[in-house]
């Protein structure tokens, strides 16, 4: 009976492995781009896998806060149709986002969530590569003054050794701005932060 139990357990693990052949496995950990997904799927493919990344944050009075030590991983996930990622940090501050194309806007929508500020409703920002290979993403965000403005969050240096990130507030007519989060990523660290335990 033991032999026959096994037996179908590693013929359904078959069987759905071969229905979801990109989705994250043994071979692969982090899943694969599914050739069916627009090509836009690629804009992230750089930053598949794990990064150990330095974050800073600036303060109101503008001072920058002490560099955090940040694991950021990315894998592709609904068979290879969109992206998730996830930033575990060194502080006890977690997040990740989900990370979809839509052909029709020709955007990317970013939906954010994070153990610091749990919701019922995600955040999402939303934008595209530019000319420049940057990924830049906006989503309305008043300052802390009232000001109108957005959130600009920009993937920049992007290639296969990391990537930077900035957030930054900017003014609707773009002659304010101000950074207030700096991510500098550096890829395939997770053991060196682990060793560091």
């Amino acid at each position: 009976m033991k032999s026959i139990f096994t037996l179908l357990l590693l013929w359904l693990g078959f069987t759905l492995s071969a229905q979801f052949p990109y989705e994250p496995s043994t071979e692969h950990p982090f899943g694969l781009p599914n050739p069916e997904a627009p090509q836009e799927i690629l804009d992230f493919a750089p930053l598949i896998g794990e990064c150990n990344c330095l974050s800073q944050t600036r303060g109101l009075d503008g001072t920058w806060a002490k560099e955090v030590e940040m694991l950021w991983r990315f894998k592709y996930i609904m068979n290879g149709m969109a992206i998730q990622d996830e930033t575990l940090k060194r502080n006890a501050s977690y997040a990740g986002s989900i990370r979809q194309f839509i052909p029709d806007s020709t955007r990317w929508y970013v939906h954010y969530y994070s153990s610091a500020s749990p919701t019922t409703m995600l955040p999402s920002w939303e934008g595209k590569k530019n000319q420049d290979g940057d990924i830049v993403l906006y989503r309305d965000q008043t300052a802390p003054n009232g000001m109108e403005g957005d959130y600009r969050i920009t993937f920049s240096d992007i290639s296969e050794h990391g990537f930077k990130w900035s957030g930054v507030w900017v003014s609707k007519d773009r002659s304010i701005e101000w950074p207030t989060l700096k991510i500098v990523c550096t890829k395939n660290g997770l053991q060196d932060l682990e060793s560091d335990e």
